[in-house]
């Protein structure tokens, strides 16, 4: 059987032996070292060959075996057995045996560690390990040497240099040795087999007192970016012996696709993009979790909106996308271009809270469909943070458990100054210093001067400020930046759950207004939720308007009238039960209807001889909308008659409703009647087509 054959030694070569095992393709793998053999995955179709190889002997083995390429995957600073290799190749081509050669580069992707290079203030760079050697001497401190062990003699030549020389090298007993010779003994010795995080890179250079790391200009699959990010956090001095420079040769992906050629076959390694959707808290690192670190730390491609790359280094690539519009087609082009996933672990990062007032839940159930309709192979998971209200809850010593908590970020909010009035505690995210100003006018207007104003300022951050201002001071406060803020109120009253505004409160001119029995009635009767969207018809006073609009601030209400007076009352009453929830639609009914949003319910006060027309329209609007109207005379009676008969409606009701009220005339309380009134109530039904298909 012919067989593919590589000269490992290197993350990159054990992960190829790892996708051809998948792909069912028999290879060999030379490895130098026993420790070499040790780490590969062990499988039937994959066979070892231990030992170190000078040139006539890689010809030998070469012209034994029936090998159809030969994949070059051993470490860029060993330069030696490269050069064999390609002699050995050279040779037996000069004989009639032509293998293909091809050399595993390094992918030269060097956004992360240019990122961190830049950052660090004392790194130095050295073409080779003796003039990296040479400069040591002038270096007081302890000194990690993470070059491995065959370059170490180099640096062992100063008696002072190596007593302060601390090596991490492979467990394996060739390496121990090499040290051993050397005059490296006991703790002097760091036996470990890599990868290493940041994080362990950083306890050894503590627990060691490091003032100095060397290392090869390793790249990402050597842990180069590990070692500086752990230089950086401990104030560490670097040395870098440079990378040679690898003109010829292939990256992952392109070797890949020519041993598709070699074969005849697709390798068909379906590989998962593994997406998480983390969030970052308030923005300062030191506040992000231990789980979001190590995500960001071990990321190939971070996304997110600018201010959040700006000093997170990824492996491949970062870019400033936070819509699913902008990141879906990205990660599809990513998955296209990379269809061996040599680079999988995708972070895309969010502020505050992932589950808190986040743009994280819509793009999640975005990426799901994605991959369930198979576009995008990957799987998405949700990392939290540090929401700014609980990092703000506790610089003030406040719980938030029992506090109300909205968003007025980019937005404003319904009725804000009516939920502060009814919570003692109430918490707002704000997009910057106007929302503030907003807030601060909002709670003047309504003369709620009592209450206190905690604002965070740029939390977490080190130009953080934490203040207590009046409602009038918030008004002239002209520092922008990111405001999270805490309000206080001292006399929270309680929120009635039900309609039942008294009609003296209204103001009514000579605005004819649906009476406050029968507006509890009608209410009750439209069954309104939350979220529901309702069309006052012939609004009038806004009576209705405002007892529906009372109910929940996530009701949305279009006050619908057509006289300037009626107009000018809705405003007025708007206005004095403080309710943004309410529109005020200067329009004639059913004309109106054409630029408003969908309605789910309707309540019809008055129809100037257009029920019909109207009902028409509203049904056209929505087949399944709740509808109430009043009727008192007996025309509309007579007209709501017909319109019951119909077929289109379902689950009507009928009420006729006479109050009575008490009116004192001297000593004497009297009855005084009310006109009787008819409510009408019914749902539409969806009309459907012969052979029972619905209309389009």
């Amino acid at each position: 059987m012919r067989e593919i054959l590589i000269f490992a030694g290197t993350t990159e070569g054990r992960k190829l032996s790892e996708y051809l095992i998948r792909a069912k393709v028999s290879h060999t793998i030379c490895v130098a070292t026993e420790y070499g053999e040790i780490v590969l995955t062990a499988h039937p179709l994959v066979k070892v060959h231990q030992g170190r190889m000078n040139e006539e002997e890689i010809e030998v083995f070469l012209k034994k075996g029936n090998f159809v390429a030969v994949i070059d995957a051993t470490h860029p600073y060993a330069q030696n057995i490269t050069h064999n290799i390609k002699g050995a190749i050279e040779k037996i081509k000069n004989m009639g045996i032509f293998i293909p050669y091809l050399r595993l580069k390094r992918d030269d992707i060097k956004q992360r560690e240019k990122g961190i290079e830049d950052s660090l203030k004392n790194i130095r760079y050295f073409d080779t390990n003796e003039m990296c050697a040479k400069a040591l001497e002038n270096i007081k401190g302890n000194i990690l040497l993470t070059t491995g062990s065959k370059e170490l003699a180099v640096y062992c030549v100063s008696e002072k240099v190596k007593e302060r020389i601390y090596v991490r090298a492979l467990p394996s007993v060739e390496s121990i040795s090499l040290c051993m010779e050397q005059g490296i003994y006991g703790k002097q010795i760091i036996a470990m087999q890599g990868p290493f995080t940041k994080d362990m890179n950083e306890a050894i250079i503590r627990q060691y007192q490091i003032s100095l790391l060397i290392t090869k200009e390793s790249g990402i699959s050597g842990g180069y970016v590990e070692k500086l990010e752990a230089a950086k956090k401990t104030g560490t001095q670097v040395f870098v012996i440079g990378r040679p420079k690898e003109k010829e040769g292939y990256f992952f992906s392109e070797i890949c696709n020519q041993l598709e050629g070699i074969l005849g076959k697709k390798l068909q390694i379906q590989d998962r993009m593994e997406i998480i959707l983390a969030g970052i808290g308030m923005g300062n690192s030191s506040n992000l979790t231990k789980e979001v670190e190590k995500a960001v730390g071990k990321a190939d491609i971070l996304l997110g909106a600018e201010r959040m790359l700006a000093n997170v280094y990824p492996k491949l690539e970062k870019r400033p996308y936070y819509l699913a519009e902008q990141i879906i087609p990205y990660l599809r082009e990513v998955q296209e271009r990379n269809p061996f996933m040599e680079y999988k672990k995708v972070v895309i990062l969010f502020s505050g809270d992932s589950g808190f007032y986040s743009g994280c839940q819509s793009l999640y159930r975005a990426l799901k469909r994605e991959a369930e309709e198979g576009r995008l192979r990957a799987d998405i998971n949700i990392m939290p943070g540090i929401s700014s209200v609980s990092y703000l809850a506790s610089c003030i010593g406040e719980s938030y458990h029992d506090g109300m908590i909205y968003s007025i970020h980019g937005k404003k909010l319904y009725n804000i100054t009516r939920k502060i009035k009814s919570s003692p505690k109430t918490f707002l995210l704000t997009s910057g210093v106007k929302d503030i100003n907003w807030l601060g006018k909002m709670l003047v207007e309504e003369n709620m001067l009592e209450c206190e104003i905690v604002t965070g300022y740029q939390l977490s951050y080190e130009e953080q400020q934490i203040k207590k201002y009046t409602p009038l001071e918030c008004c002239s406060l002209e520092k922008e930046g990111l405001y999270t803020c805490f309000v206080k109120n001292p006399y929270p009253i309680n929120r009635k759950l039900t309609p039942g505004i008294r009609d003296e409160q209204f103001m009514r001119d000579k605005v004819p207004m649906t009476k406050e029995e029968v507006r509890e009635v009608s209410i009750c009767k439209l069954g309104l939720y939350e979220g529901a969207i309702v069309y006052d018809i012939g609004s009038g006073t806004g009576s209705v308007a405002v007892e529906i609009g009372s109910l929940s601030d996530n009701i949305q209400v279009y006050a619908i009238e057509q006289k300037k007076e009626a107009l000018c009352l809705i405003e007025k009453n708007k206005e004095k039960f403080g309710l943004q929830n309410i529109n005020v639609i200067e329009a004639t009914a059913p004309e109106g209807f054409s630029s408003l949003p969908k309605a789910t319910h309707a309540f019809i006060g008055g129809s100037k001889g257009k029920m019909k027309e109207i009902l028409t329209a509203l049904k056209k609007m929505n087949p399944k909308m709740r509808v109430v109207l009043n009727a008192v005379s007996i025309e509309t009676i007579s007209e709501m008659k017909e319109i019951l008969s119909m077929e289109e409606i379902k689950g009507e009701e009928i009420v006729q409703l006479q109050t009575s009220r008490v009116k004192k005339i001297g000593n004497y309380h009297l009855m005084q009647a009310e006109n009787p009134i008819w409510i009408f109530a019914f749902d539409f039904v969806e009309s459907k087509q012969p052979g029972g298909q619905n209309e389009d």
